[in-house]
């Protein structure tokens, strides 16, 4: 492959496409580089960032723990839960020391979401009982009694109530009233150390070029998201892309990268990750 050709990972979501839409559609200026955008589902590309396979790619922050040697975090492109995130959600109301002895449907265990339960639940994975479901089953999941209760992201966050379910706890809320009202850290796209700061820094300058286009031209980047949402029209496809693709995501600046480093702190000081993370941000 040329070597100005880069891979870029990023999950076939809404947000995402609506980041991405003036890069793939040739509208913001790409200074001789080419993308080849590789969709694939978030936990894939957790994995795939794991053995390093990608030159740029989305990824769960709490995922990044395990991967910060090989890459660097971009200052945009973040999802960031600024006084909402993941949810937990079931048939009727519980507590926390209720859903900790319940069974909980998660959507995968590197996500952010899971990490942020672990820390609410103040217990480690291997001390309550979940399982694993793909984030557009986790519905089903707790109506079919698989699970009593729900951690929700993406859409499901906006869509819960039409499944006749309630709210027991909504995780972004909670992180920001024990953080000084720092928002959620959930994902944010990383580039590969291979590269020297110069390029990274290119790199970083063409996706926020991207997002500033997409919301320049709201209406327009909207559309091109569509084909990505899952059961929406266009009225609810924007107002979930407002959720994820905001100021935060054009650079989440200094409260951004507190927010980070205190997501991976307190999860290694409650022994929920297995080192100390060195983060590096390309700023």
């Amino acid at each position: 492959m040329d070597k100005r050709t880069l891979t870029l990972g990023h999950s076939p979501d809404p947000d995402d496409a609506f980041m991405f839409y003036g890069l793939a559609k040739d509208l913001v200026p790409s200074h001789g580089y080419k993308f080849q955008h590789i969709l694939q589902d978030i936990q894939t590309l957790n994995e795939r960032a794991t053995r390093g396979e990608l030159d740029i790619t989305a990824i769960s922050i709490h995922a990044y723990a395990y991967v910060s040697d090989q890459y660097a975090l971009l200052p945009s492109g973040a999802s960031m839960g600024d006084g909402y995130g993941p949810m937990l959600v079931a048939k009727q109301k519980f507590g926390r020391e209720e859903i900790a002895r319940k069974r909980i449907a998660v959507p995968g265990t590197m996500t952010s979401a899971f990490l942020a339960l672990q820390l609410w639940l103040g217990k480690p994975a291997k001390e309550f009982d979940f399982v694993v479901v793909p984030f557009d089953q986790i519905f089903q999941a707790v109506r079919s009694g698989a699970a009593e209760v729900g951690l929700i992201i993406h859409e499901g966050q906006l869509t819960y109530q039409n499944e006749g379910l309630v709210v027991c706890e909504d995780l972004g809320v909670w992180w920001g009233r024990q953080n000084d009202g720092l928002p959620l850290p959930l994902g944010g796209n990383v580039i590969h150390k291979r590269f020297e700061p110069a390029v990274r820094k290119i790199v970083s300058d063409i996706l926020t070029a991207s997002i500033q286009y997409s919301l320049d031209h709201r209406a327009a980047a909207v559309q091109h998201a569509l084909q990505y949402a899952r059961d929406m029209g266009s009225e609810l496809a924007d107002k979930f892309v407002g959720m994820y693709v905001n100021h935060w995501t054009l650079d989440y600046g200094e409260r951004g990268r507190e927010s980070i480093r205190r997501f991976l702190g307190q999860a290694f000081d409650n022994g929920l990750l297995p080192h100390r993370q060195e983060l590096e941000f390309v700023v």
